[in-house]
């Protein structure tokens, strides 16, 4: 609660239950504090450059690069800035090898900025194929996936790319897969987005080729800047398809030759975000001034509580209020549930009027697939049969044209929790979701005519 006060005061002066933690974490007084007033004494310039301004700049993101590398415990990586971690994804998928000898694999709880690296696989000639989640838990059956590893023995570039925590369901998949594919001959993507909010994730104890994190998602301010972490034993696997402003050392026009830079350089493309980079190491020291260990079970207390309470609210003929997708063991679980709220009759509220209901309430939760549609195709029974036909039957379409044609609900509600979550704002959602007690999802109260 102090910590609430202190940093994140302006959510009850303002009247308003977060929990969209995954969605975006709220940044802390202090950091947006200390972050402006480096900005108002000193100045920078564009770091391409060695006039005095620039080195400064230089300096400040050099040392925002280092203190990355130093919380993940990453001495064996490099660190490329990013404008978020879709743009991290977008780097592994447009300069991996991939060609007609190649295989992707991904796991099928996967946000679409993965599920969208199959497009640069499959336009190579290489072959995509997806591990499935299991419907009762969301977890991924471990048999199938290391079957699936095994699969590909004759295959060349391969890349396995799966979340350490899904952006949906909450559910932490093993890191121990990382280790298991490299042994099968893949390079390993892990999306880290997710995870690294409220878990620690340590370098030198697993070892991804690549990993993909966006600050925002961890302390909330700068938004707008991300980055891919590359095993330096990987990294010059990666071929930049093209050059830019900062990556190269020299191009000729005459000639049409250019020499990439190095590193970093090469995929920092045209001018890095040098004014709001400097924050990012504030923001670490932030976060490690609380430890991540604290945040952690802050987070699983504060989403067991909520949990519990969810699954003990009943209609009066006893019948469950709240469905919740995925594990009950919340030890394998991040800050993340979704669910779904039902009438007695067991059938869900739309979830596009819940979410007008509780923003009349200034209750902050998202709702629909979250980009993330395996986990929503599993929780909504959609099969493959319905999918062909409905994709296969026109050129173009969206969410809601799909559920019109498949007459099944597609999406559901999705509540998050983070550092500066109190008692106050989980009781204040199990409010809400109180106020359906009878009634039925076309909106009249059961058993009226």
């Amino acid at each position: 609660m102090k910590l609430r006060q202190k940093e994140f005061s302006r959510i009850d002066t303002a009247g308003h239950v977060y929990l969209d933690f995954t969605g975006g974490n709220l940044y802390p007084q202090s950091l947006v504090l200390q972050h402006q007033t480096m900005l108002l004494n000193q100045v920078l310039g564009n770091p391409h450059s060695s006039n005095p301004t620039s080195h400064f700049a230089t300096e400040k993101v050099e040392e925002a690069r280092a203190a990355v590398l130093r919380y993940f415990g990453a001495e064996d990586y490099t660190c490329i800035f990013t404008p978020n971690a879709s743009g991290a994804l977008k780097i592994v998928g447009e300069s991996y090898p991939f060609d007609e000898n190649s295989v992707f694999i991904l796991t099928a709880d996967n946000h679409n900025s993965v599920n969208g690296i199959r497009d640069f696989c499959t336009k190579k000639g290489g072959q995509t194929h997806y591990v499935p989640v299991q419907y009762e838990d969301l977890m991924i059956p471990e048999a199938m996936l290391k079957e699936s590893l095994a699969r590909f023995n004759d295959k060349t570039n391969k890349l396995f790319a799966f979340p350490a925590q899904s952006n949906v369901s909450g559910v932490k998949h093993d890191l121990k897969w990382i280790a298991a594919a490299q042994q099968k001959g893949f390079d390993v993507l892990l999306d880290a987005a997710a995870f690294v909010p409220s878990s620690r994730l340590d370098l030198s104890v697993v070892k991804p080729d690549f990993v993909s994190v966006s600050f925002y998602k961890i302390f909330g301010y700068p938004t707008g800047i991300g980055c891919l972490l590359v095993r330096n034993s990987t990294l010059e696997k990666l071929v930049k398809p093209w050059f830019a402003g900062g990556t190269v050392t020299l191009v000729s026009v005459a000639s049409q030759s250019r020499f990439l830079a190095s590193g970093h350089e090469r995929f920092e493309d045209g001018t890095i975000n040098y004014t709001e980079l400097p924050a990012i190491k504030l923001g670490l020291e932030f976060i490690q001034s609380i430890g991540i260990e604290r945040i952690n079970q802050h987070v699983l207390t504060a989403v067991e509580y909520l949990a519990n309470r969810l699954r003990e609210s009943k209609h009066s003929n006893g019948a469950p209020m709240v469905k919740i997708f995925g594990p009950y063991d919340f030890s394998r679980r991040g800050g993340n549930i979704i669910l779904n709220i039902l009438d007695p009759d067991g059938r869900a509220f739309s979830f596009q009027l819940v979410e007008e209901a509780a923003n009349a309430r200034k209750i902050s939760i998202r709702t629909g697939c979250f980009c993330n549609p395996g986990i929503d195709e599993i929780n909504n029974c959609l099969s493959n049969n319905e999918l062909a036909t409905y994709f296969t039957s026109r050129d173009c379409g969206n969410y809601y044209d799909m559920i019109a044609f498949l007459g099944k609900m597609r999406g559901a509600i999705r509540v998050s929790v983070g550092l500066a979550t109190v008692k106050a704002d989980l009781d204040a959602f199990l409010r809400f979701v109180a106020s359906y007690s009878d009634k039925n999802a076309s909106g009249t109260v059961s058993g009226e005519k």
